[in-house]
């Protein structure tokens, strides 16, 4: 098999040779897409024909409202009533933004004292945070939990039989749930015992407070009542011990009528709590950090609204209408603006379905994925990775938002980056290079958690310039390149200082050590993954644009890497995964997990790949893969790649590819295995490609959606999606 250099290098020399202005035009190409000519879109009946509707107790598809900030699941009561049906599916859980637990830590352990393990980098020892052959010591564990996103607090039923006994899921009846989503609301509807019982859900936009209405004749017999519950901390998926109430205190207060307050304290950490409830009621202890609440004997209505904070709360606890005006006005006016596309015209059968994903998807990122921190894979519903977050996945999680013309979203979780600066670059001192090195596993404080994978992927590194260009194509201007010029720059900097100067060719070269986004190679042997390459190339070359745009001249370090820079290998036509895996068609273990390699003309725009080549790997890959080994942002990332290679056939049918970690279940939510039954980067990777397809790229082909096939099988109208770089 023989194997030679991709790009030819005079293209590559001729690209980094164009004058300074004509790359920053191209990279300041306008960005709004032009929709057809077209009447509006009635947005509130896109939306409304993809409202959630369950009728039976569903342990595989709760439903959530939310703030970005903090986010309530239910089962078909409306509430929390029957966590233990859901703890094996998708646990019911109260997770915020702030919400976060650090076990007791008596040996002081952190990761700076943690021994690195040194691994050979072109004759230069670096350290890692490497967990050889993944065996865990208690320090290992501790470092990886801690801290651990927190289950603010269990809100449910506490359901009384005729007999005495308490309710089971199979006592409920006449079960009718919906998701309001234009509303943002739940409506629950049950019959218990005969009688009917009819709950309204909602979450107010800007405090973390849920709001409930609860109706039932029920409530006057003390047969139906609201149980507050508070958990210790854990990074288990539930996100709560209920085994250990004597590690944490609730102190309950009643600072004024129909309201009480409660100071939890877990180890060292200390959040606030408060209930506000009418008509009037009455609040009892009922077992350690468990509380109930009575309504009136003359109540047929109860409200009850919880607020959570980390501070502590002056103010009343709002009523029910004021949470629930506050959400209605807000979900109309984020349903009203931003990006939205419409595929009822259709003759393809299949609109529905990829438009019933498009919309939960927009709630569910908007809930879960739009706050101050990277969100987790699992958002605010349940703890995956001791509910830490994986900065590779920020770019799948919340790039979309730029694109559907919802900029505040994405931007909310940027400033993260300059907060964990000076911890990312003293890793990137540590290890002996400059700049900052982004962390892939980590939390608030911004610590790389110990791994055989994770501290050695370097994909992550390029986003915060990604994300910067994304910022700048919607708000050019002085202010957008101050506000991001010191982590952009800080950026490039580790990006020019990671690769070797291979001794024997002269080239630049990433890895060893490196593991590649296809997390299948081996990191201390594996060098130049294609998909890698690329985008180092795009960010370096990104970043001495943002130079330019602020008056200064081009690094020329940066440059010198750039030109040096080793570029994506062929073989037989198509490019090799990474220059190291020369049997990358001929052994069948290389074909599984992430098809990374077609991010560099997809999720990328491709700058010196060569199409051909990229046409035929592509070709492989869809006929060869091992589709169940891959992960819920592959099939969007397939779908970007098609349309930019001109098959948008093929990217309709790779975003609805029948494989199992492309189901979507009726709530909305990406499941992929068990203990992974959500995965929001799959359902922000579906937006951004979507709107990808609708709006077009820069360089796409004229006419409407060129994502889309135009034999007239498909009627795509859009309003307000950007273009795509």
């Amino acid at each position: 098999m023989r194997i030679s250099a991709m790009m030819q290098r005079g293209s590559l020399v001729r690209w980094l040779a164009l004058p300074a202005s004509w790359l920053l035009a191209v990279l300041s190409i306008p960005v709004h897409g032009r929709p057809p000519a077209q009447s509006p879109i009635d947005r509130q009946a896109l939306v409304a024909r993809h409202h959630v509707s369950l009728t039976r107790f569903d342990p595989e598809s709760p439903l959530s409202v939310g703030n970005g900030e903090l986010a309530f699941t239910v089962d078909v009561t409306g509430l929390q009533t029957f966590p233990a049906a859901f703890d094996k599916t998708i646990p019911l859980g109260t997770l915020s933004q702030w919400g976060w637990h650090t076990a007791p830590n008596p040996n002081g352990w952190t990761i700076e004292k943690f021994a690195f393990k040194e691994f050979d980098s072109h004759g230069r020892m670096v350290g890692y945070a490497d967990i050889p052959g993944n065996q865990r010591t208690s320090e290992i564990n501790w470092l990886r939990a801690n801290p651990h996103r927190l289950h603010l607090g269990q809100i449910g039923f506490s359901l009384t039989r005729s007999d005495g006994a308490p309710a089971t899921p199979a006592d409920l009846a006449d079960v009718r749930q919906t998701l309001d989503l234009w509303n943002g609301r739940i409506t629950s509807h049950f019959r218990f015992d005969g009688e009917a019982i009819d709950v309204e859900t909602m979450c107010h936009p800007s405090l973390d407070t849920v709001g409930v209405r609860v109706t039932s004749a029920l409530l006057r017999t003390g047969r139906v009542k609201i149980v507050l519950r508070f958990p210790y901390g854990t990074g288990q998926t539930t996100a709560a011990d209920w085994s250990r109430p004597d590690a944490h205190t609730t102190v309950r207060s009643e600072p004024r009528p129909n309201e009480a307050r409660f100071l939890r304290t877990l180890d060292a950490d200390v959040y606030r709590a408060a209930v506000g409830w009418r008509p009037a009621g009455l609040i009892t202890d009922a077992g350690p950090h468990s509380y109930l609440l009575t309504a009136g004997p003359d109540a047929g209505v109860f409200e009850v609204v919880t607020s959570f904070a980390p501070n502590e709360m002056a103010a009343p606890v709002p009523t029910f209408d004021q949470v629930a005006s506050a959400a209605r006005t807000h979900w109309n006016h984020f349903w009203s603006s931003g990006g939205a596309i419409d595929l009822s015209g259709s003759r393809d059968p299949r609109w529905r379905e990829l438009e019933r994903r498009i919309v939960l998807s927009q709630y569910l990122t908007a809930i879960q994925c739009s706050g101050r921190y990277p969100p987790q894979e699992s958002g605010l519903t349940f703890n995956s990775w001791e509910g830490k977050f994986h900065l590779e996945m920020h770019w799948w999680h919340a790039a979309q938002f730029a694109l559907w013309d919802r900029l505040p979203l994405l931007e909310k979780s940027l400033d993260y980056y300059e907060a964990i600066r000076p911890k990312a670059l003293a890793t990137a001192a540590r290890q002996g290079y400059t700049g900052a090195r982004w962390p892939k596993m980590t939390s608030p404080p911004g610590d790389e958690s110990p791994s055989n994978v994770g501290p050695f992927l370097v994909w992550q590194q390029p986003h915060p310039i990604f994300y910067a260009e994304l910022v700048h194509r919607t708000r050019p201007g002085r202010a957008t390149l101050d506000r991001y010029r010191q982590v952009v720059f800080d950026t490039a900097e580790f990006m020019a200082s990671f690769p070797a100067r291979d001794r024997k060719s002269g080239r630049y070269v990433l890895g060893p050590p490196l593991q590649c986004a296809q997390e299948t190679y081996p990191k201390d042997t594996t060098s130049n993954c294609t998909y890698e390459l690329v985008y180092w190339r795009w960010g370096l070359q990104a970043a001495q644009t943002w130079r330019e745009r602020l008056g200064l001249p081009r690094e020329a370090r940066w440059d010198r890497v750039l030109r040096g820079l080793a570029e994506p290998s062929l073989s037989d036509g198509k490019y090799l995964f990474a220059e190291t895996a020369a049997d990358t068609y001929s052994n069948p273990r290389w074909a599984t997990d992430h098809p990374s390699v077609v991010a560099s003309f997809g999720v990328l725009s491709g700058a010196g790949i060569d199409r051909a080549a990229m046409e035929r790997t592509f070709a492989w890959i869809w006929s060869h893969w091992d589709w169940p080994s891959t992960w819920g942002w592959d099939y969007p990332m397939m779908a970007m790649t098609a349309a930019r290679l001109g098959q948008p056939d093929k990217a309709v049918a790779a975003l609805l590819m029948d494989t199992p970690k492309n189901v979507y279940r009726a709530n909305g939510h990406n499941h992929q295995r068990p203990g992974l039954t959500i995965y929001l980067p799959g359902n922000g990777a579906l937006l951004y490609a979507v709107a990808m397809m609708a709006a077009g790229w820069d360089g796409a082909p004229a006419g409407n959606a060129p994502g889309f096939p135009a034999d007239g099988s498909w009627t795509v109208r859009w309003e307000r999606l950007r273009r795509a770089p």
